[in-house]
């Protein structure tokens, strides 16, 4: 097959490292990700990374590229794999691989082979089993197992069958959906039967790879297709149970069949960042759980509150870091907030929305606008119109009355010197009483402030 013109810098950038395989009698392939992007079009790949697999086993390796590249990484060697830089562009040379895998554990036991169709037999699916021979007379492409007919076809496939492939490396299987989202395939036959069969091999898999493959799935520029299997098959059952639950619950609101076809419909249309996105797929995680029916059919009293204690323990299950999963839980938390504002809102409760949202605030706005998925396109408007009024009402108060930087004109310290006391419950419901204050009226004067905290801790003492 003809090597599309693009690769041609690639292929030129790597020039002496592939001579100086070729001088010493090895092969030398380019593989992976960068292949399948590159003949996929000349602006989807990041050829700052490449990847390649020789038959030369690691210590040859570093043999072959003395004195040409720098940065060498040797932490793979183990696993045959020797990183280092050739001037900007990353390199990644792995040798051929062979490897067998048990059936409690998704780490393999590393074999080296010489033979390149055991090294492309190994990988996750036919899209990433095409290598292209640079130490050839010209750059050859090799495909045995028809990735390029594969991705013509938008098909997803794996090299051997699914149920080896699934069996020996239960991750791929949330691979699987990821690709399919973001190459918008269609899995090949077979592949959803192997799925609802070893999806409960899941159970090998550690917490962060899980998490990992999730997150990757939710940033992508529309994961829908990728969720829309993890819920079709056993796969979020095994890791996300809650989220599977949804399709049974009726939503009088969003008029969807069920609460997960909203939910797939707020993620994608979220901005594909990943605090932002695991808030739309938690935001309506707690329906289930809150599910009453009375004399004006279903409703979800609280369902923010409880979600945003789900939301908590599932993001900790799933190992993320500490700081997100308090970012998600809040947001899931405050989701409903702004429904009141049709009500009327006075300028307080418009400066408690804007503090309590607080680094999240352009976030939980954005999540509020997404949460409308109706049809009736008079309703979106009409919500984009009074979030865009809302917006234009907290900046004229910002910048009346600092209401990013609000805080008690008054400090712990002056107030315990003021009133002569010690550290204690008291200075807490002080500060919150001036805090209380400046949400109401706005920011007031060190002076005043004294004033009001006098007569407010005299009436203290009245009631005490």
């Amino acid at each position: 097959m003809v090597i599309p013109n693009r690769f041609a810098p690639t292929i030129r950038e790597l020039k002496p490292v592939v001579e100086r395989f070729a001088e010493r009698g090895f092969h030398l392939y380019l593989v992976g990700g960068i292949v399948r992007d590159l003949l996929l079009g000349p602006t989807t790949s990041d050829v700052s990374d490449v990847d390649l697999t020789t038959d030369a086993e690691p210590n040859e390796i570093l043999t072959t590229l003395a004195g040409m590249v720098h940065s060498i990484n040797r932490a793979g060697e183990r696993f045959g794999t020797i990183a280092c830089s050739l001037g900007s562009t990353r390199l990644e040379i792995t040798t051929h691989r062979a490897e067998a895998y048990a059936t409690t554990s998704r780490k393999p036991e590393v074999r080296f082979s010489t033979s390149l169709a055991d090294d492309l037999a190994r990988r996750d699916f036919t899209i990433n089993a095409i290598a292209i021979e640079l130490t050839a007379t010209e750059p050859l492409l090799i495909d045995p197992y028809n990735g390029v007919a594969d991705l013509v076809a938008r098909r997803l496939a794996t090299p051997l069958s699914a149920d080896i492939s699934f069996g020996e490396d239960p991750l791929r299987m949330l691979r699987a959906a990821r690709f399919i989202a973001r190459f918008d395939l269609t899995p090949a036959e077979g592949m959803i039967v192997a799925i609802e069969k070893l999806a409960p091999r899941l159970d090998i898999l550690s917490r962060e790879r899980i998490r990992d493959e999730l997150s990757r799935l939710l940033v992508l520029p529309d994961p829908t297709k990728g969720l829309q299997l993890l819920v079709d098959t056993p796969l979020a059952i095994n890791f996300l149970p809650a989220l599977a639950s949804l399709r049974l619950e009726q939503d009088p609101v969003h008029h969807h069949k069920d609460v997960l076809a909203h939910t797939i419909a707020v993620v994608q249309k979220c901005s594909p960042r990943l605090r932002l996105r695991l808030a739309a797929l938690l935001h309506d995680i707690a329906k289930p759980k809150t599910r009453a029916i009375g004399p004006d059919g279903v409703t979800f009293h609280f369902h923010d509150v409880v979600g945003a204690r789900m939301a908590t323990s599932i993001l900790t299950e799933l190992r993320y870091p500490k700081d997100l999963i308090g970012d998600v839980s809040k947001l899931v938390g405050l989701h409903l907030r702004f429904h009141g504002y049709d009500a009327g809102w006075t300028d307080s409760a418009v400066r408690r929305y804007v503090r309590d949202a607080g680094d999240l605030y352009e976030d939980l706005n954005e999540l509020t606008v997404c949460d409308a998925t109706t049809r009736n396109q008079y309703k979106l408007l009409a919500m984009a119109r009074r979030m865009d009024e809302f917006k234009l009402r907290v900046k004229r108060l910002q910048e009346a009355d600092a209401l990013a930087s609000l805080r008690p004109a008054l400090d712990g310290t002056e107030i315990m010197t003021l009133l002569q006391i010690p550290p204690s419950k008291p200075v807490g419901r002080a500060l919150a009483f001036l805090m209380e204050t400046e949400l109401e009226e706005g920011p007031i004067s060190k002076e005043e402030a004294i004033r009001r905290v006098l007569a407010w801790w005299e009436q203290q003492s009245h009631k005490l």
